[in-house]
């Protein structure tokens, strides 16, 4: 399977050979048509580190650990040496330095990160991964490197922080940017992508629920949020290809204690750099 077939997002088109091969697939066998599709939904594309994100990924304490409740390993970053910790989550087919700017922000404002190559992406092993992944993670990191002052998700990563509040995070705030929200509306639109029949959608999301004895949509964003009291800053851009700002407007309605930016002409990663949108997170950490 080439990079270019794990394609997950509205903004990035999917090469014709795999809509070619989804097609015929389809024809052939709805089982198989189903595997296919859980196999690129949970394959990650492993970007190359950018020149951009080398100083956090030479200046970092890097050290492989085990995630125990998934069987998997990851590569978790320390960076800076503060006892107050905050926790970065990255989104999809992203890596544990993508947050650097933001990173490097906290640092000059006296706080250290944490921050990991979620399984199967960036310097982790492992060739495909879910949300669930994401948040058995959190949840080990933070066994061993908390406690977290602050958790900041971007994109999965943000679904995955207010999951991991759920389950039991224990933070004073967190920030989530440009995230997703109903886990239904993310198969369906991946399947749409793929120009499959909505059928499909249903197929998949009974084949994650079988394989994980879960409800995939009791992990939708805003479940979460109703049950979250910390306070939480939810970021989205209105120009977001990728995670419509629909997904964030919901998250905030549905928050206790919520604060809601949008921004305009960022998308969904231009956003991570924006000095006015990370003025605004540090804003938010230091004057609660």
């Amino acid at each position: 399977m080439t990079k270019k077939s794990s394609i997950h997002t509205q903004s990035l088109k999917i090469p014709k050979s795999i809509l070619l091969t989804s097609k015929l697939i389809s024809f052939i066998s709805p089982k198989l048509i189903t595997l296919f599709a859980a196999k690129l939904f949970t394959t990650p594309i492993k970007h190359k580190i950018p020149k951009r994100e080398l100083e956090m990924d030479c200046t970092s304490i890097q050290k492989l650990i085990s995630i125990p409740a998934i069987n998997k390993e990851v590569v978790v970053y320390k960076y800076g040496k503060s006892e107050k910790k905050i926790l970065l989550v990255h989104g999809w087919s992203g890596r544990g330095t993508q947050l650097f700017k933001i990173a490097d922000e906290l640092l000059n404002n006296g706080y250290s990160t944490i921050s990991f190559d979620a399984p199967a992406h960036g310097k982790s092993p492992g060739k495909t991964t879910i949300m669930v992944d994401f948040i058995a993670t959190i949840l080990e990191i933070e066994k061993q490197f908390g406690p977290f002052d602050v958790a900041i998700g971007h994109s999965l990563g943000g679904m995955s922080v207010l999951n991991a509040i759920k389950q039991g995070l224990s933070v004073q705030y967190a920030v989530v940017i440009g995230s997703g929200d109903i886990v239904e509306d993310i198969i369906d639109d991946f399947i749409a992508k793929l120009q499959l029949k909505a059928k499909v959608s249903t197929h998949l999301r009974l084949h994650f629920e079988k394989k994980y004895r879960e409800k995939m949509n009791d992990y939708s964003a805003f479940l979460a949020a109703k049950e979250t009291s910390i306070p939480v800053l939810v970021i989205h851009d209105n120009d977001d290809p990728e995670v419509p700002v629909k997904a964030g407007k919901h998250i905030y309605e549905h928050l206790r204690n919520g604060e809601l930016l949008l921004t305009d002409g960022l998308g969904h990663r231009k956003i991570l750099g924006n000095p006015k949108v990370i003025e605004r997170i540090v804003q938010f950490i230091k004057n609660k």
